[in-house]
């Protein structure tokens, strides 16, 4: 069984449709990359999952169990935690009171915030600071940190390298495979397609809101997810 299983999905604002029909699953210790072009409904389909859009038609099944009109609080309570695009901190929080918000869940679990210091250290470093006053990279560190402190068993990152310097992607990016080591299944909306290709098992391209590919990483075809990218 799917640790997630999505079924004939679809999302609406509004009077505007952003998802048609899409079906995926995820599978425990798994990483699956999402890509697609902006506007292709990855950051719908995550706000879905975690029950941020309630206007939805279709099945969301997390370990069995239907979660379409959950609460949002309720789905983190269970092990579902986003890393959502933009970061989201709290600009009047130091980082470690940042940190400390993941913890409201009251899961318990591998992830503790000495842990998280251990995984970004700079973190620990700058640890009373206004999380606002920090680099890019190091507030991605903190929405990345705050996710595992609700000890999720599926966190979703949605755009975490977007507008970040390579060498700072590359940290975030090592540390995905010291969070999979632990168990956790991942969720990764990527525009770098060979980053996304690097860190996950399998690949689903979407666009214009429907499921155009779906295969293992390792076997992606270039010519195929582009034209599967573009609609070509």
């Amino acid at each position: 069984m799917k640790l997630i299983e999505v079924e004939r999905l679809e999302a609406f604002y509004g009077d505007m449709q952003a998802l048609f029909g899409v079906s995926l699953g995820l599978a425990e210790k798994e990483c699956l990359a999402l890509v697609g072009a902006n506007g292709a409904g990855k950051s719908t389909l995550l706000r879905c999952l975690v029950g941020l859009n309630q206007r939805v038609r279709g099945a969301i099944r997390f370990d069995g169990k239907d979660i379409v009109g959950i609460a949002a609080e309720k789905i983190a309570r269970s092990g579902i935690a986003m890393v959502p695009e933009g970061r989201m901190l709290f600009a009047e929080l130091t980082v470690e009171e940042n940190l400390t918000m993941g913890m409201l869940t009251k899961r318990t679990g591998n992830w503790t915030l000495p842990r998280v210091y251990e995984l970004f250290p700079i973190l620990a470093e700058r640890r009373k600071q206004m999380a606002i006053t920090l680099s890019g990279g190091q507030q991605q560190m903190v929405a990345i940190g705050r996710g595992l402190l609700s000890n999720p068993r599926v966190m979703l990152c949605d755009e975490i390298s977007l507008g970040l310097a390579p060498v700072v992607v590359g940290q975030i990016y090592d540390s995905f495979r010291i969070i999979r080591a632990e168990g956790m299944s991942l969720v990764v909306v990527e525009q770098d397609i060979n980053r996304a290709l690097s860190v996950s098992d399998r690949l689903i391209c979407l666009l214009k809101g429907q499921v155009t590919l779906e295969a293992r990483s390792a076997d992606v075809d270039m010519t195929r997810l582009t034209a599967a990218y573009f609609g070509e």
